[in-house]
């Protein structure tokens, strides 16, 4: 429990700070923690939900509470989606990367070992896109948000795959997880597509 907490706490820092870091030269440092605000008591509130009724699902409510809470946050400070999910992504992944590692070490497992390996490589996966994707001659716009979006889009794809060749690893749901990772990864690819376009 103490080290649940200890992973939590960290994963917090991690997420102000880099979610601070990536957008303190568009916006105010008040607006910035508002919104990490809002955030984080989305993801407070899906993880009570969860516990409480449906324990299993814990990774989606608190996904869904912190996209919940990031559309309020961007609506009341008017902060540009596309830039501002780039930032809410990178600054959750280390966090991800963290609790799995923790698990990795309280229970080692090949499948946590994979799923850290990958959260991790999304990490060096996005450094590499947020550099170059304006050389990329497929993305015609320009555009910032790719780096996030295409990171987010195979995660979700990852936990899909995951889904179906490890069928007990925590937080993954089966046949559902397989379900809404591939709507989440369909709909990210969707906004790729048309965020590229050079209008």
């Amino acid at each position: 429990m103490i080290a649940n907490w200890l992973v939590n706490l960290v994963g917090v820092i991690l997420f102000l700070f880099l979610f601070w870091k990536r957008l303190k030269e568009d916006y105010s440092s008040n607006i910035i923690f508002g919104l990490s605000f809002f955030v984080l008591l989305g993801v407070f509130l899906g993880y009570l939900t969860s516990r409480y009724f449906f324990p299993h699902w814990f990774f989606w409510f608190e996904a869904f509470g912190a996209f919940l809470g990031f559309a309020i946050g961007i609506i009341k400070f008017n902060t540009r989606f596309f830039e501002t999910y780039e930032a809410l992504f990178i600054s959750f992944l280390p966090w991800f990367t963290l609790f799995y590692l923790v698990e990795l070490i309280k229970k080692p497992s090949l499948a946590i070992a994979v799923i850290t390996l990958l959260n991790f490589s999304l990490i060096l996966l996005f450094d590499f896109v947020s550099m170059r994707y304006k050389n990329f001659s497929w993305y015609k716009s320009g555009k910032i948000g790719l780096a996030g979006l295409l990171t987010s889009g195979v995660f979700f794809l990852l936990r899909a795959a995951i889904a179906t060749l490890f069928t007990s690893v925590i937080s993954f749901l089966g046949l559902s997880e397989i379900i809404l990772s591939g709507v989440c990864a369909f709909t990210i690819f969707l906004l790729i597509y048309n965020l590229s376009k050079d209008d």
